[in-house]
């Protein structure tokens, strides 16, 4: 992945951290480069310049990372609502984690992490699919997964692994809160 060509908006109110951000991206490639200290100075800049990528601390005096992209997903101007957005966090408690999710962002990355893991949330980020869902309660990256399964004609690599062919539902939907208990992390005893 060439990122050359790719204007990055880096946002934080650490200086120092600011600096590491953009030494990574001098690394990627990435000449051009707008930093910012503030969430209200970067609304400005995603007013006046096309970007290919927001990196956004979720944590900062005044406006905070999750209102940031919640303007961006439903007030900035049209052509840059649907910028791809990764949170940064130093604190990825599971409430962090779900209000970058549903503000809009498109990923959380906990600090501290290497130029490598930037990068790969980076080239994950460029290759999502995922269509943009706006409602009333939400604007950003569909956050359904899909397992379609393995390829027709071809024999599944696990046990588990879906058909291509997908049948009625034979159980209603779940709701979000028993979703949410299959996610949640759970001891295991060995």
């Amino acid at each position: 992945m060439n990122l050359e060509r790719s204007v990055v908006l880096l946002v934080d109110d650490n200086p120092q951290a600011l600096d590491l951000l953009a030494a990574m991206f001098r690394g990627f490639g990435v000449h051009r480069q707008v930093k910012s200290m503030s969430a209200a100075d970067a609304q400005n800049i995603v007013k006046t310049r096309e970007l290919d990528l927001i990196i956004i601390d979720t944590a900062m005096p005044g406006m905070s990372g999750y209102d940031f992209v919640r303007w961006l997903r439903r007030e900035a101007p049209p052509d840059a609502r649907f910028t791809p957005v990764i949170m940064l966090t130093g604190h990825a408690a599971r409430a962090t984690v779900e209000s970058s999710r549903d503000c809009g962002a498109n990923f959380i990355l906990a600090k501290p992490f290497t130029p490598e893991v930037l990068l790969q949330r980076i080239y994950w980020v460029a290759k999502d699919e995922r269509q943009i869902v706006s409602c009333d309660s939400y604007v950003g990256p569909d956050r359904r997964f899909k397992n379609m399964g393995p390829p027709l004609g071809k024999k599944g690599r696990r046990k588990d692994d879906l058909s291509g062919k997908v049948g009625v539902a034979k159980e209603p939907n779940m709701v979000q809160d028993e979703i949410d208990m299959l996610m949640k992390p759970t001891r295991v005893s060995l």
